[in-house]
């Protein structure tokens, strides 16, 4: 069975495009300090907006720094932001849709109308509505953009308990005598686990977004700390003398988002039975 999945996962080339971008980021990232030439924070006045060349393959700053290297070593927040945001998002979403779908009762609709009210407010504006009453910073970005990104976790996993808390498997579990953490937990949600896989995938390249939003807008992560975002603000103020400061960050962030959609459009073509070859 595994086979076939993994047979079926391959022939899909967009899915294999993106399975490369996802590893080629996060390569990148786990290796930056033996990759990145020089420091991120290496000040070199005498090169201060120097276009690309074979010294600084991607040029450099108004202060003279490698933007190759501060790339590189933006690769590891992107990474970091992506899977701590999603995962805060993916374990809300995850205990209050599996409490939603399996009780139902008044806990459903509670949590249902808790979901509408957040989807009511757009979610980049309620994070720089937040950030504006809290101090700048890598993890404050994280937990913000985790605990507004879990409505759509909720709402697919409460869908596939109000499904499956009635399969025949469920019945026998509790005939036995299980009770229902353990239903909860180790009957249901594993078999759950295939759209949760779907919805961090996506979930990952959606926070790599943001977090790059909210770092060209000046309140992600701050200088002299190395983000796709605060790269690209750079480049913002020199875009008519240092074109390279806007195009080489812009481009990481749309093929790095571009992966991971690609991997988790592949993911849910292999794992969705309903999807033909």
């Amino acid at each position: 069975m595994q086979s076939d999945l993994w047979k079926k996962f391959l022939k899909n080339r967009m899915a294999v495009a993106g399975s490369l971008l996802v590893f080629g980021l996060f390569f990148t990232a786990v290796f930056a300090p033996l990759l990145a030439p020089y420091e991120p924070t290496e000040i070199h006045l005498d090169r201060i907006l120097a276009p690309p060349s074979a010294a600084h393959w991607f040029g450099t700053d108004q202060l003279g720094r490698d933007i190759f290297s501060r790339m590189i070593w933006g690769s590891r927040i992107s990474l970091m932001v992506g899977f701590v945001s999603t995962g805060i998002a993916i374990l809300i979403g995850t205990v209050l849709g599996a409490l939603s779908g399996y009780y139902g009762r008044w806990l459903d609709p509670l949590v249902m109308r808790s979901v509408d009210i957040m989807l009511c407010f757009p979610t980049l504006f309620l994070i720089l509505a937040v950030i504006a009453f809290l101090e700048p910073s890598i993890w404050n970005i994280m937990i913000i953009i985790g605990l507004t990104g879990w409505m759509g976790v909720t709402r697919l996993v409460r869908a596939d308990f109000i499904t499956l808390k009635e399969r025949d498997f469920v019945l026998a579990a509790k005939a036995i005598g299980a009770g229902d953490l353990r239903v909860i937990f180790v009957h249901i949600l594993p078999n759950a686990m295939a759209s949760l896989l779907v919805a961090a995938t996506f979930g990952v390249a959606g926070a790599i977004l943001t977090e790059s939003a909210l770092s060209f807008l000046g309140i992600g992560v701050q200088p002299p700390m190395a983000s796709w975002g605060n790269i690209l603000t750079d480049g913002k103020d020199n875009i008519d003398i240092a074109w390279w400061l806007s195009l080489f960050p812009g481009l990481a962030i749309l093929f790095t988002v571009l992966g991971y959609n690609l991997l988790g459009e592949g993911i849910r073509d292999t794992l969705d039975p309903r999807l033909k070859e």
